[in-house]
């Protein structure tokens, strides 16, 4: 038997424990990414380690997020982060240089090495043979900082590819069938492996889109081999001497297995308001659009981008559709611009945004009340496009752009257009937006604004955890609903005292001023409760207001891991009727936290209704002690 894609990189990057099943293991991280969204709070908590470099073969600084300066928040931000990546040796992205994970795949991916970075899409690295992981911001930090990363051994899901894709469909579709067939919570504690002979007919930004999304699914992550497709792409992007095959062996085994023809494949759609509510487009074909939003880090490459501007040629966008797009990387936006393709979609009445995340992230762009928005992006959360009346669609680049014409929602094989792309042997190389480091840090004086408060630390736990239930909430809550993020919301990122009065904003408006006037409590919530973003913020703000436990029925695995760094307790129902039994406001404590860490069975009183129940502590014995300790910083100050 041989090793599989993913169990070969963890071997070669293993740092402590052994990879079996169910094991937890240590892995050296190679590179880090962050952006501005989330990197304030992850550079702060660097600074608070007090290390004079980082330790990483390189680690780069992204703004892509907040980039409305409507006051001076952001610029303030965006300031802090140059400065701070100069002095700890972070190469810095500059605002209008492109979204994290475009850049990063152009300029710094890697076949084989180890990746994370505090945004949930990092996997899209993936695509080149990258095993890259979301995580949080103290995790990244970490990382910076020489700390090894702890996961739990994965299974390893082979997705074979066989056949070829139609006219028409694209790997947005692939990706788009992955989750009708698993759905949100389907990829939980795996990786998902690609394979098979249709691996060979996809492209590299193809395969980006797919391991991009493949977060929806809440997995760890997802890799492709790195093969001639992978070659061809690094060529392009001057870099192929960072280019090596790498690919499972002959007789690699996995632990699951799923075929999807890429013959059968048809345009799909994924409805309101969850990624995996997915059918074909011709199921709900004609349904009036008001708005087309192309880009995001999903689907807006080069070879995305002068398909759209095919089927926008010498066409107009419908009087009654806004279209915008957004080109992921000024390397993006330039080609563009210098073959013409930039002025045939402008021609076509289509609005040209940023090279940033806009309105994927809220920032811009909100839909008009109970508008329909077609969108290329990977995920349409309720009320995560700033409307909460919107109702939001995720399709391909195709399909948005023959709707955006028609103006109803149509299947692009309706239209015939020679979308056969010739993809430039160079790619233009600019790297002038992207800053390294000081040579010297001594010599550089990190920047704050007013904006940026000290991130909130907890205490060391105590003898017991007791408090009321401040909000329940049913299955698939986001983090996009614990801690929204939007235009208004975004540019106070490094405001956790500001942001945390917003907490649960959409789900529960009473929740901040409840917390307060209780001292905190206990949050009880379904299944994967956490998915979605990687925001630290969804920990940190109900951190500030005194959460002392999250229970739950189970836990995404990235907000799961920002909980046990920021010392709130994650608990997970021994069964379906404690969670029944609990309402919103009853009393519930357990009076001996300390031992029933040792026994990892958490029994509570709910002093309310007089009941008792249990719950389950899945935590490593180091992660216990970090609970202990009261999060990751206190942890590692006492054991530095």
């Amino acid at each position: 038997m041989g090793d599989n894609l993913v169990i070969k990189i963890l071997r070669n990057h293993l740092v402590s424990g052994i990879i079996e099943e169910n094991g937890s293991i240590g892995i050296k991280i190679d590179q880090t990414l962050t952006q501005d969204s989330t990197g304030t709070m992850a550079y702060l908590q660097l600074e608070a380690m007090d290390i004079g470099t980082v330790k990483t073969k390189r680690s780069v600084a992204f703004v892509d997020h907040n980039m409305l300066q409507q006051g001076f928040e952001n610029a303030d931000d965006h300031k802090f982060i140059q400065t701070v990546a100069s002095k700890y040796g972070v190469y810095f992205s500059k605002p209008g240089n492109g979204i994290c994970h475009q850049v990063f795949l152009e300029r710094f991916s890697k076949p084989g090495e180890t990746l994370i970075g505090s945004d949930s899409h990092t996997p899209t690295a993936g695509g080149v043979g990258m095993l890259a992981m979301g995580a949080g911001g103290f995790d990244v930090a970490l990382a910076m900082a020489g700390s090894e990363y702890n996961i739990n051994v994965p299974k390893v899901c082979k997705i074979n590819l066989i056949g070829k894709l139609n006219k028409m469909v694209s790997a947005k579709d692939i990706i788009l069938e992955v989750l009708r067939r698993l759905s949100v919570k389907g990829g939980v504690n795996k990786v998902f492996e690609y394979g098979g002979e249709g691996v060979r007919t996809l492209s590299v930004p193809e395969r980006a889109t797919i391991t991009n999304m493949g977060a929806e699914l809440g997995a760890t992550t997802s890799i492709f081999p790195s093969d001639e497709r992978t070659l061809e792409f690094f060529k392009a992007q001057d870099r192929e001497s960072d280019y090596i095959e790498l690919k499972a062996d002959e007789y690699a085994t996995y632990d699951e297995e799923i075929t999807i023809n890429l013959n059968d494949l048809k345009p799909m759609i994924a409805k309101p308001h969850s990624p995996d509510n997915v059918i074909e487009v011709l199921d709900i074909s004609k349904t009036k659009v008001d708005q087309v939003a192309i880009g995001s880090c999903t689907n807006s490459s080069y070879e995305d981008l002068m398909k759209v501007s095919k089927i926008l040629k010498g066409k107009k966008v419908h009087p009654d559709v806004s279209l915008v797009i957004a080109p992921g990387s000024r390397q993006v936006m330039e080609m563009l611009a210098r073959n013409g393709a930039l002025a045939d979609i402008i021609s076509s009445g289509a609005r040209i945004l940023e090279n940033s995340c806009g309105p994927c992230i809220g920032m811009g762009q909100a839909p008009g009340t109970d508008g329909v928005s077609l969108r290329t992006f990977n995920r349409n959360f309720y009320g995560r496009s700033g409307t909460l009346s919107a109702k939001v669609y995720l399709v391909s680049p195709e399909t948005a752009a023959v709707s955006a014409i028609n103006g109803v929602l149509t299947d692009p094989r309706e239209m015939n257009v020679d979308l056969s792309i010739d993809m430039p042997k160079k790619f233009l190389i600019d790297d002038s937006m992207i800053l390294k480091p000081a040579e010297n840090n001594s010599d550089v004086i990190v920047c704050r604004g007013p904006n940026i408060k000290p991130f909130p630390i907890n205490k060391p736990l105590g003898r017991d955890i007791k408090g009321k239930v401040l909000i329940k909430v049913q299955d698939n809550i986001t983090t996009d609903h614990i801690m929204p993020s939007n235009s208004k919301l975004l540019p106070f990122r490094s405001n956790i005292p500001y942001l945390s009065e917003f907490c649960f904003n959409t789900v529960d408006a009473e929740f901040p001023k409840r917390a307060k006037e209780n001292d905190g409590g206990i949050i009880v919530a379904g299944t994967n409760y956490g998915q979605g973003s990687s925001r630290e913020h969804a920990a940190l703000a109900p951190l500030y207001l005194g959460v002392k436990a999250v229970l739950a029925k189970s836990f995404s695995r990235i907000h799961k891991a920002n909980l046990i760094n920021n010392g709130i307790l994650p608990l997970e129902f021994k069964d379906e009727g404690s969670y029944n039994s609990i309402e919103l406001m009853d009393e519930i404590i357990c009076d001996n936290i300390q031992d029933a860490l040792i026994k990892r069975i958490v029994k509570f009183k709910n002093i309310t209704n007089k009941s008792e129940f249990n719950t389950i502590l899945d935590l490593t014995d180091k992660e216990v002690d970090i609970i202990r300790a009261g999060g990751r910083l206190n942890y590692v100050k006492n054991n530095s």
